[in-house]
């Protein structure tokens, strides 16, 4: 399910992958795109997600993808990050990664994601960072 919420406005699309990963995406007060992700990043939903993260403003100052509530993530997730980080670079924007679960950060580190992409132990310190 993919939500988007805009001041006190949200919208809400269909599952992405039913039961397995719910995409939430918002704005932060100083417009950052935030995309948070509950459950398992794999092959099933990792195309929604990353045309989630790139349909983010590209007005916005950065965009945080806030994993604390993912449990799994494989290489299709990896590559959906990859391909938004290189998007945003090309936009002259950010991408930071926020509080992976221990995990996630190891699947990151073991592919050096972490070292293309910031990786924050928290939301509130990858949104100070964008």
């Amino acid at each position: 399910m993919f939500t988007r919420s805009e001041g006190n406005v949200a919208e809400t699309e269909g599952p992405a992958v039913p039961e397995r990963l719910l995409i939430t995406r918002t704005t932060a007060d100083d417009g950052s795109c935030v995309v948070a992700l509950a459950g398992e990043v794999d092959l099933d939903g990792s195309a929604h997600l990353r045309d989630i993260l790139l349909s983010c403003p590209a007005t916005a100052p950065g965009t945080v993808v806030d994993l604390r509530d993912v449990t799994f993530m494989d290489s299709s997730g990896i590559n959906a990050l990859i391909t938004a980080h290189q998007a945003a670079q090309a936009g002259g924007t950010r991408l930071r990664l926020a509080a992976p679960q221990e995990a996630v950060l190891r699947v990151l580190q073991l592919v050096g994601v972490d070292t293309l992409i910031p990786c924050y132990p928290t939301l509130e310190a990858a949104l100070a960072a964008c």
